[in-house]
């Protein structure tokens, strides 16, 4: 019998992490620029779908880290 290759613990927390407040990828690009501009401010606000969804999808956690790099 062959052995299925074991998942990260990242990978297993990303799986189990609460979606809620749900906010799509669609959605998220919709506000991720007011995002990194607002956390490269001196008193960064904070949306929380937003934070939820960067937690989850990795894609746009990487859009999100690029953009405030630039």
């Amino acid at each position: 019998m062959s052995r299925s290759p074991s998942l990260a613990p990242q990978t297993i927390a990303r799986l189990l992490l609460s979606t809620l407040p749900w906010l799509s990828c669609d959605d998220c690009f919709e506000r991720i620029d007011s995002h990194a501009e607002a956390q490269l401010s001196a008193q960064p606000s904070i949306d929380r779908h937003l934070m939820v969804h960067l937690l989850g999808c990795p894609s746009c956690a990487e859009e999100a880290q690029s953009l405030m790099d630039l």
